[in-house]
């Protein structure tokens, strides 16, 4: 079965560990110190580092290639740091990644679904993989807060970008994630749908979130810290409530 719009099979998450204890996150849900990642010889990230409270959304802003979402791969654990510190919920990457996984919700640029599947079927195999109690019930609120009850039985590839973009944020929730790693969460939803989503990857859910967004003004008002990036190094890191857009603008190149 073929991934959607991807032209590429959907990756299966890796099988869902219980942790080992309850992780200490008093002091910080995500620790980052010194972090690089390289591709070849290029740094994708160099030397970044920031912190994030329970509880607490931080904006990623940045140009294209600026290493925003190679960073949200290293803390959803699907890439490993070539140096550096990178503690998420407690525990420390990539030696305990797989600790993380089951606490963690990602909304990437692929909806990692099946096209051939429809929407609910896709729902009952992610369910299944990350033992989802009650799951039927659980879908079904999810579908029905996404507006998505009337089509979650037809095929994702009869269905339209942003409707896939409402089930794969179905997805992204299914399993109750106390972090969230949002990837353009907005992308492809029209305002009504925009609003359909938000108690599900908004402020109202109440988890500790990391949005990447090109969306400098949205991300000012959705995040409690900003961290801008420009060729893989940190440019700016400050509290939300200290900046405004004409101080993210030079991030990208614009006066």
């Amino acid at each position: 079965m073929r991934g959607p719009f991807s032209g590429m099979d959907a990756p299966l998450p890796a099988p869902v560990a219980p942790a080992p204890a309850e992780p200490d996150t008093a002091e910080a849900a995500i620790a980052v110190n010194g972090l690089w990642r390289r591709f070849g010889e290029r740094d994708a990230l160099a030397d970044v580092g920031f912190r994030l409270a329970p509880g607490e959304t931080l904006a990623v802003l940045g140009s294209n290639g600026a290493g925003k979402t190679t960073l949200l791969r290293v803390l959803a654990t699907l890439l490993r740091p070539h140096r550096g510190q990178v503690s998420v919920l407690g525990f420390e990457l990539p030696r305990e990644a797989q600790f993380v996984r089951a606490q963690v919700g990602l909304l990437a640029h692929e909806p990692l679904l099946y096209l051939d599947l429809s929407g609910r079927e896709n729902l009952e195999f992610y369910a299944r993989l990350y033992k989802v109690p009650h799951m039927e019930a659980r879908i079904e609120a999810l579908l029905e807060t996404a507006g998505m009850s009337r089509r979650a039985d037809e095929p994702l590839r009869s269905l339209s970008r942003g409707m896939v973009q409402r089930l794969a944020v179905c997805r992204a929730v299914l399993h109750s994630p106390v972090l969230l790693l949002l990837d353009e969460p907005w992308s492809h939803l029209d305002p009504e749908a925009d609003s359909l989503v938000e108690p599900l990857i908004g402020r109202a859910s109440e988890a500790t979130r990391v949005i990447v967004t090109h969306d400098i003004d949205r991300g000012l008002a959705e995040a409690d810290r900003v961290l801008a990036l420009h060729a893989g190094r940190v440019a700016l890191s400050a509290p939300a409530a200290d900046l405004t857009a004409a101080d993210l603008r030079p991030v990208y190149g614009a006066r």
